[in-house]
């Protein structure tokens, strides 16, 4: 285990331990009899919140375990940027669980949606403090990661930076639509990873980037 491996160890962790949490918003209807089916449909905002916040989280550890790969040391700030970034990881549950007891409620949901919003803000944040850090030297990179080229992919989080503050403002339009974007937005971040860039492999043609 390299000197990232504890770190990445502990991360998993809190990853999995905020999923397993969304799950437990999900309520088992009590006494409901011959009206399970309609006690079951009524809960759509509880299933809408767990799906889109379990694609966020899961998203988020696909593109952290890829970064990872590559890391080979760390240093406290490392350490102390990537705790940032797990303790919104962690936070996650909370703001689900407001959006799926809020989603219906035509006063309280757009304060439910907003808190959710300001979370992905600040996780965009500690993401992109982490990436920044990462590679403003690359010292903590194996020597397979052409640090150049990873400094210069900062600029892909520029959509993040706009979108995220974008669906604070929209959480007090439509709370549920607010919801939608955050799928989107993961689903996007799901399909459109960064590899890591690596340098060019010895006697082939060009840099082959990393595979997920």
């Amino acid at each position: 285990m390299n000197e990232s491996g504890r770190l990445e160890a502990f991360s998993d962790g809190v990853f999995a331990i905020a999923t397993t949490l969304l799950i437990l918003e999900i309520k088992v209807p009590e006494h409901a009899g011959d009206g399970l089916w309609s006690a079951l449909g009524d809960q759509w905002p509880s299933y809408a919140a767990y799906v889109v916040s379990f694609l966020v989280i899961g998203i988020m550890w696909l593109n952290h375990h890829q970064i990872f790969r590559f890391v080979v040391r760390v240093d406290r700030t490392l350490m102390f940027l990537n705790l940032l970034l797990l303790m919104t990881v962690a936070a996650l549950p909370w703001p689900a669980a407001l959006m799926a007891e809020y989603l219906r409620d035509s006063s309280g949901s757009h304060a439910a949606a907003a808190v959710y919003s300001g979370l992905m803000v600040v996780m965009a944040v500690n993401y992109h403090l982490l990436w920044w850090h990462l590679t403003r030297t690359g010292h903590l990179f194996d020597d397979r990661v052409d640090t150049v080229a990873a400094r210069a992919t900062i600029r892909r989080f520029a959509l993040g930076g706009l979108v995220y503050p974008a669906t604070v403002g929209l959480s007090f339009v439509s709370a549920p639509l607010t919801l939608a974007v955050h799928g989107l937005l993961a689903v996007y971040y799901g399909f459109n990873q960064l590899p890591v860039p690596t340098k060019p492999v010895e006697g082939a043609a060009g840099a082959v980037p990393e595979a997920l």
